[in-house]
């Protein structure tokens, strides 16, 4: 796993003004691959939007959205242990979402979304609008660590965009 840090806007502009949902599904269709995601802050919103796309059933075929760890654990595999240690928001279980929905699914790639959207469920140590998204395929993990500071809608807003932005940039790197 590696983990980044990345700023609130950190987000590429794109050529012909396309949206950022649209490109990644362009993308993902030119490789040949599929993606699946698990969600928690976002409640679904990066499914929705991978959705909007036409013909975005021939790559996606699954969302969970895992609001409740009982549901990481059943659902995504990850171990009890893993959300007790590290909590629900860190970086380990945005890693262990990614992977566990990339396996349930069979798909070569899977996100997942951990956070606290706020306005409530922070504390100092994770403070609302922390958010890890991990990104895998069938050789590794990437985390990244964001820090929105927007109300509810927003952070999720924001976490749903930075999730097919990592996603975007994955897939206009790959030879």
């Amino acid at each position: 796993m590696s983990e980044q840090n990345n700023s609130k806007n950190a987000f590429s502009l794109l050529p012909e003004n396309r949206q950022l949902e649209q490109a990644v599904g362009e993308l993902l269709r030119k490789h040949s691959l599929t993606i699946a995601t698990a969600e928690s802050c976002t409640g679904g919103l990066l499914s929705h939007k991978l959705t909007l796309v036409p013909g975005s059933s021939g790559y996606f075929p699954l969302g969970l959205v895992t609001y409740d760890n009982r549901w990481k654990v059943n659902l995504l595999n990850i171990p009890e242990e893993t959300i007790t240690t590290n909590g629900a928001v860190s970086p380990e279980v945005a890693e262990a979402m990614a992977r566990g929905v990339r396996q349930r699914a069979g798909t070569d790639l899977g996100i997942g979304i951990t956070g606290i959207a706020g306005p409530g469920g922070g504390t100092a140590e994770k403070p609302v609008g922390l958010v890890y998204i991990g990104l895998a395929d069938d050789k590794r993990v990437t985390v990244k660590r964001y820090h929105f500071t927007g109300d509810r809608a927003a952070n999720k807003e924001n976490s749903a965009r930075a999730a097919l932005q990592l996603l975007y940039d994955y897939l206009v790197n790959l030879k």
